[in-house]
């Protein structure tokens, strides 16, 4: 055999070699040869994910601080009608105290570190799975909860609409207490069973979709039922997880283990090969439920106020909207400057508080905006499924989700103990 042929030959093999691991998948069904190459996102691509991410992040904040609004107005009628002796199974939003705000990062600090420990310790797929069917019931009740308005408007009037209760009791005579005390509708059976297909949907494929459609219905519900009480109250609660996001971000390498280790709709998430790969894309830009919902409840909070001012003008909730935009933008812009995961508060917190506050200066509304406080009754009634706690984490806020579901979880039991008394 010639040199020529032989070099021919060998060229052969080699394209043959190459066109072997090109084919060749894993029994993960990855592709060998792109194991070893990291996609680049075009700037198209890119644009287009961090684009979406602003967008779903705007929708939850707007729409959770207008219910907060209403929300807030039934707590006020339930309140009286309780007075009246009355009961009110309405949802009712859950107060955030300036005691409870200084608890916050504290707690949260703790949930991350015990999560962390837990992944170091334990099989990450048997906690994986136990999460899977936690977020699962969490995100079918609060995704119903989410679409039941919309429903209810789009169903003609002329359409029976049954109603529904659901009602658990312990004890008998003056003894009996109710455990769970569900109101329901047709409406609501049909949001329900929606609901439970994308839950299942979730759980059988973790698409995406199913993903975002779970983070927005939980960042909703966050923005509208969690109320702080006053301005310093959330004042307090945005600096203490500031501090906290920077440490766990920067200081330790606990939030970024934690993050890539646990699989829950605790994030949104917006592919940057979506123009190249379509809706299976896989390479993902994301952005935590509590950078969301943490300057989201402040945000809903002036809009009260706003409203208390009687003045038909939204300046501070519009300040403070433009100022969280300005805010992303800002950590959207640091990140993919740096090519490093920033802690979204960092950049949050400043713009959230500093425009409102220079807005109020220059009115001359400042001891005002400080003053107002928000309704702080509780309404002594039973707990109900349809009132969910908030799920608000993510790799810059993470722990954030599960303090707030037991916030709702102990302001629940507080409530319990109150009708029990009455």
């Amino acid at each position: 055999m010639s040199e020529v042929e032989k070099a021919s030959t060998s060229a052969q093999e080699t394209a043959a070699a190459l066109m072997e691991a090109l084919n060749a998948t894993d029994s993960n069904g990855t592709d060998a040869f792109n194991a070893t190459v990291k996609f680049v996102a075009t700037p198209e691509g890119t644009a287009l994910a961090y684009g979406s991410l602003v967008l779903m992040a705007l929708v939850p904040i707007f729409f959770g601080a207008l219910r907060s609004v209403a929300c807030s107005k039934s707590k006020e009628l339930g309140e009286k009608a309780c007075e009246s002796g009355i009961r009110n199974t309405s949802d009712m939003p859950e107060t955030i105290t300036s005691r409870d705000a200084a608890r916050f990062p504290i707690i949260a600090s703790c949930t991350l570190f015990g999560l962390y420990l837990f992944f170091k310790v334990f099989s990450q797929a048997y906690i994986n799975l136990l999460l899977s069917v936690y977020f699962f019931v969490l995100g079918v009740l609060a995704l119903s909860h989410t679409i039941s308005p919309l429903l209810s408007r789009v169903i003609p009037s002329s359409v029976p609409n049954k109603q529904y209760q659901l009602l658990f009791t312990q004890g008998t005579g003056e003894n009996k207490e109710e455990i769970i005390n569900y109101e329901f509708d047709t409406n609501n059976l049909v949001c329900l069973l929606a609901s439970g297909v994308v839950g299942v949907w979730y759980i059988l494929k973790k698409h995406w979709i199913a993903n975002n459609l779970f983070g927005l219905a939980f960042a909703l519900n966050g923005v509208e039922l969690l109320h702080l009480n006053n301005v310093s109250t959330g004042c307090i609660l945005l600096g203490g997880l500031f501090v906290y996001d920077i440490f766990w971000v920067f200081g330790t390498n606990v939030m970024v283990t934690v993050a890539k280790s646990f699989e829950a709709p605790i994030k949104l998430v917006f592919p940057q090969d979506l123009l190249e790969k379509g809706l299976d894309a896989s390479n993902f830009a994301m952005l935590g439920l509590g950078d969301i919902v943490i300057p989201g409840i402040f945000i809903a909070l002036l809009l009260r106020f706003d409203v208390s001012l009687k003045k038909n003008s939204r300046t501070y909730f519009c300040s403070s909207f433009l100022a969280y935009i300005f805010g992303l933008g800002l950590t959207i812009f640091v990140m993919h400057t740096f090519k490093h995961a920033q802690p979204a508060l960092l950049y949050l917190v400043p713009a959230c508080v500093g425009f409102p506050v220079v807005v109020a200066l220059i009115k001359g509304e400042l001891t005002e905006m400080f003053s107002y406080e928000s309704s702080e009754g509780v309404l002594p009634a039973s707990p109900r499924l349809t009132s969910f706690p908030s799920i608000s984490s993510s790799p810059a806020s993470l722990s954030a989700s599960m303090n707030a579901a037991s916030m709702a979880t102990d302001t629940s039991h507080r409530r319990r103990l109150q009708a029990a008394a009455t």
